[in-house]
């Protein structure tokens, strides 16, 4: 829109048009009027139709809307389609604004940042991913923000490119900018996931030193060798790019990315896409949900944590002998305690997400019935380390160990909160009586007040002999008087006429409206105050993060552990004896996937033995032999 154009906008639009200009290119602008977010111009051309709202015009400007306490249903539609969502929020009470409501950016929503758990699935991680290239080789970061799960590795060429975004199903990839006009250029493209959408970034937030900078600042630490990352400086400079993107688009610190992990290839078998689909690990070949996967055969977990790391155990099998064993002897002692396993099992079901809970608390969007969570999660750690104690198995012993005790914590989130507090953080009702003495008294302050109203109620009904009056309220006017229109002819002179009705009409007093100010200022008061007692507490929460995610991540082990042990103990499975010899002997061999479809029906086992001796398997192939 030229100058002309603007000149002819209202001093909103002209603010809308402020602020669409401090958001990146192609995001959808919600802006909040009241109690809707508005979209205006080409975004309103642009979302109308895929959130199915009606697009309408005022004064020849396009616009659609949504209520604001819908945001949860229609913003994953934008973001399914490819489209960042910027959110602007009126900053200061309209009642107290002069002139103008202040506006500004509060965060910014993409596929690889959303952090509300009616976007994102319990059992998979939402991975953002970034990317760089240095000769032939990569450097690939990923962080799902929600878990505060962050690590960077360096790969070799494009294949093995391919194959990390395949196992990470990441939603987003930032890339430099210069990198995304190659691969246009000479169309070479990665084949990647489908839904992945390519974010370009200016080239410096992908050099080295700007990423040691920050990285080394947001870890408050001196050097970045202590996270293995001694001569990945490709793989650095993604990790940084992703750090910034993330805190940008949430507008803070994301405290809760604590830990920065580096992903060295020795460790682990390397699984290509292909191979990931053929084998049908967490994918069927059809396509849809999970059914007919080895991870719905050996997904028993009982937490959302566990469900995720055990899809990441399928996809990154170990690749050390030692480190096959140390899980398969934990499994082993599990399985070999059934009734131990069985009330291991109970417990864990009591607990929520916590690396998702600890994740909201950090970017202050956890409510009181996250904190709830928080603490009924929290209270059911020491009946699990208890448990584990009979245990001598070092993997075992060691998730004993990272499970703290949070007694304090607890203590405080169950005499602060109610027991089924509102969503809403700015209603009141959070607080419990006896918790804040300052909160107490207004509460009854305005308690008081209403009982005044109901006496009042009783007074005038007697004064004027109207048995039908009523003292009502609503957020336009207030408290008031209603009188039929049968009975106006004995309203009292003192009485205010406010309001006309088509049955009835609504009156005010001095007294009323002196009664309406003392109840209504103590509850505006009382709800502040709330808020802030919240605030306060979830401040004190903070000082547990490192607590949390540890023992978060015990638990989600201990789960997958007893999930593989519980499939053991179901399906008859045995142990395997791992060798480093090029052999592969099974005996009775039945395939996970088949066997556990055949519901009751008999498999017949299978023997097989390969060596590299005379059990050899050979391929013959030809020119022909395609079809």
């Amino acid at each position: 829109m030229g100058n002309e154009g603007e000149n002819k906008l209202t001093p909103m639009m002209l603010q809308y048009r402020q602020v669409k200009g401090e958001i990146p290119p192609g995001a959808i602008l919600f802006f909040r009027l009241g109690d809707f977010y508005e979209m205006f111009f080409e975004d309103a051309q642009k979302a109308s139709p895929i959130l199915d709202v009606a697009l309408t015009q005022r004064a020849g400007v396009p616009m659609c809307g949504i209520p604001y306490h819908a945001l949860e249903n229609y913003l994953p539609r934008l973001l399914e389609a490819g489209i960042k969502v910027a959110i602007a929020e009126q900053v200061e009470d309209p009642s107290l604004a002069k002139g103008l409501v202040k506006r500004k950016i509060t965060r910014v929503i993409t596929p690889g940042t959303m952090l509300d758990t009616s976007m994102l699935s319990p059992k998979q991680n939402n991975f953002l991913t970034a990317i760089n290239r240095s000769g032939n080789r990569f450097g690939l970061a990923f962080l799902d923000i929600s878990t505060g799960d962050f690590g960077l590795m360096e790969l070799p060429g494009l294949p093995e490119l391919e194959t990390e975004l395949h196992r990470l199903q990441s939603r987003e990839c930032l890339l430099p900018e210069s990198l995304l006009s190659a691969w246009e250029r000479d169309k070479s493209f990665p084949y990647a996931p489908s839904q992945l959408l390519w974010t370009p970034l200016p080239d410096w937030l992908f050099s080295f030193d700007c990423a040691d900078e920050l990285l080394r600042r947001h870890f408050s630490v001196a050097s970045l060798d202590g996270f293995g990352c001694r001569g990945l400086n490709t793989a650095v400079g993604t990790a940084g790019a992703i750090l910034h993107y993330a805190s940008e688009n949430l507008r803070q610190a994301v405290g809760h990315v604590r830990k920065l992990r580096s992903c060295h290839s020795s460790e682990y078998m390397v699984l290509d896409n292909i191979s990931q689909r053929n084998l049908e690990l967490v994918e069927p070949l059809a396509g849809g949900k999970r059914e007919g996967t080895l991870l719905s055969v050996l997904d028993e977990t009982k937490t959302p944590m566990g469900s995720r790391l055990l899809r990441d155990w399928l996809l990154r099998p170990l690749a050390t002998k030692d480190a096959i064993n140390s899980r398969l002897d934990a499994v082993d002692a599990l399985r070999d305690d059934p009734l131990t396993l069985a009330e291991l099992r109970e417990i864990v079901t009591s607990i929520r997400d916590l690396e998702r809970i600890i994740a909201r608390i950090n970017v202050g969007s956890a409510n009181a019935r996250d904190m709830l969570a928080l603490a009924k999660s929290l209270e059911a750690l020491p009946g699990v380390k208890t448990l584990l104690s009979s245990f001598e198995t070092p993997l075992l012993a060691g998730l004993s160990s990272h499970l703290h005790d949070f007694e304090s914590l607890c203590l405080k989130i169950r005499a602060a909160l109610h027991d089924d507090p509102p969503i809403s953080l700015m209603d009141g009702g959070l607080i419990r009586e006896g918790y804040n003495s300052s909160l107490d008294e207004l509460r009854r302050a305005a308690s008081e007040g209403k009982e005044w109203l109901a006496s009042i109620q009783t007074k005038e009904q007697e004064r004027t002999g109207i048995k039908s009056l009523k003292v009502r309220y609503n957020k336009v006017f207030g408290y008031y008087i209603e009188i039929s229109k049968s009975n106006l002819q004995y309203a009292p002179g003192d009485y205010i006429r406010k309001q006309t009705l088509a049955n009835c009409e609504r009156f005010i007093t001095p007294e009323l409206k002196e009664i309406e100010t003392k109840i209504l200022g103590a509850e505006d008061k009382s709800v502040a105050l709330e808020y802030e007692l919240f605030q306060e507490l979830r401040q004190f929460a903070l000082g547990f993060t490192a607590e949390i995610q540890e023992s978060a991540a015990a638990i989600a082990a201990l789960d997958t552990l007893a999930s593989l042990s519980e499939c053991a103990r179901k399906y008859n499975y045995c142990r395997p004896h791992i060798s480093e010899e090029p052999v592969l002997d099974i005996k009775a061999g039945r395939h996970p996937v088949l066997d556990a479809a055949m519901k009751g029906e008999r498999f017949v086992p299978n023997d097989l033995l390969l060596d590299g001796d005379d059990n050899r398997m050979m391929i013959i192939t030809g020119p022909n032999m395609a079809g």
